[in-house]
C-alpha cells in the first residue's frame, strides 16, 4: 500500500511539474516574441519569420518611440494617473472599509448590501458615461480643466477591494482596538496605528490591484480625455496602431523595421515598470488576498 502511495504521488508531482512549466511558457512566450519582434528586421516580421529569437538585430524601432515626444508625454500622463488613481483609491477603500467593519455603525448591514449589490448589477454603460460627463461639468465649473483628474476622481471605487479590506479589518482583535482606545486614541489614530500596520499585506494586495488597473485603463480614459496632450500610454498605443493601420500612412513605409516594431516596442516599455515593481509586492500578494478573502 505505502509503495502504491509512493508512486501516485511521484506521477502526480512529474504531471504537476510539466503542467505548470506548459503553464509558465504559456505566459513568458508573448513577451518574449514581443521582444524579438521589436528588434527585428522589416521583412522577418512582416513575413512571419518569427518564432522566438529576433532576426537582423535593429533598434531603430525603439529610437523611434524614444524620439518621439508624444510617448514621453503619455508615459508621463500614466505615471500621474496611476500615481494619484491609487492613491485616491486606496484612501476612499481604507475609510470606506474601516466604517464598514465596525458593527456599531448604524445601517451597516444595509451599507454592506448595497456594496455588494454593485457588483452583480450596474446602471450600464451609457448612465455611467452620462454622470462623468456631469463630473466633468462640475470640474470645468471649480476650475479643474485637466480631465486626467476627472479619471483619477471617477475611477476612485471598487467594491471588491473594499470588501477584502473590510475582511482584513474584521480580522483584526478587538482587544487591541480597546486597548488603544483606552489610552486615549481617536478613530483615525486607531486606523492608523493599529488597523493599517496589522492589515499591510491586504492594503498591499489591494494597492496592487488599484495600481494595475490604473495602469492598463484605456477605455474610460479615451472616452474622457479629450486633449491628445493628456492621454496614457495605453491610449496612446492603440492611437499608434490604427495610424499604422491607415493605407495612406503604410504606402510610403520604406524604414529598416516593420510598424508593428514599434507597436511591440510601445508594448514592451509599458509593461517594465510592472515587472518592476511585482516581485516588491509579490511576498504580500497570497497573504493579503487570503486575509482578506476569509471571512471569520
Amino acid at each position: 500500500m505505502k509503495r502504491k502511495l509512493e508512486v501516485s504521488e511521484l506521477i502526480f508531482k512529474i504531471v504537476s511539474y510539466v503542467l505548470l512549466t506548459v503553464f509558465a511558457v504559456a505566459c513568458l512566450y508573448p513577451f518574449l516574441y514581443a521582444i524579438s519582434a521589436a528588434i527585428s528586421g522589416r521583412e522577418a516580421v512582416e513575413y512571419g519569420q518569427l518564432v522566438l529569437f529576433p532576426k537582423d538585430l535593429q533598434f531603430e524601432a525603439f529610437a523611434n518611440m524614444f524620439n518621439n515626444n508624444m510617448f514621453w508625454n503619455s508615459y508621463t500622463n500614466t505615471l500621474f494617473i496611476t500615481f494619484y488613481g491609487t492613491l485616491w483609491a486606496m484612501g476612499v477603500a481604507i475609510l470606506g472599509a474601516y466604517a464598514l467593519s465596525k458593527k456599531r455603525l448604524l445601517f451597516r448591514k444595509g451599507f454592506n448590501f448595497f456594496l455588494v449589490f454593485t457588483m452583480w448589477f450596474s446602471a450600464g454603460l451609457v448612465p455611467q458615461y452620462l454622470n462623468y460627463i456631469d463630473t466633468r461639468t462640475v470640474f470645468n465649473a471649480i476650475g479643474i480643466k485637466d480631465d486626467k483628474w476627472l479619471v483619477v476622481i471617477a475611477m476612485g471605487m471598487a467594491a471588491m477591494n473594499i470588501i477584502l479590506l473590510r475582511n482584513a479589518f474584521e480580522g483584526v482583535p478587538s482587544e487591541i482596538e480597546e486597548a488603544a482606545v483606552v489610552d486615549g486614541a481617536t478613530e483615525f489614530q486607531v486606523l492608523a496605528r493599529v488597523y493599517i500596520p496589522m492589515s499591510k499585506s491586504t492594503i498591499a494586495t489591494v494597492a496592487l490591484f488599484f495600481a494595475i488597473s490604473r495602469w492598463n485603463g484605456y477605455f474610460w480614459a479615451r472616452q474622457m480625455i479629450s486633449n491628445s496632450n493628456e492621454h496614457p500610454l495605453q491610449v496612446f498605443i492603440r492611437l499608434k496602431l490604427e495610424e499604422f493601420q491607415d493605407p495612406d500612412i503604410m504606402t510610403g513605409w520604406n524604414e529598416a523595421y516593420a510598424a508593428d516594431s514599434v507597436i511591440y516596442a510601445l508594448i514592451v516599455c509599458s509593461i517594465i515598470p510592472v515587472l518592476i515593481i511585482y516581485p516588491f509586492i509579490q511576498k504580500y500578494f497570497a497573504k493579503g488576498v487570503n486575509m482578506g478573502g476569509v471571512k471569520e
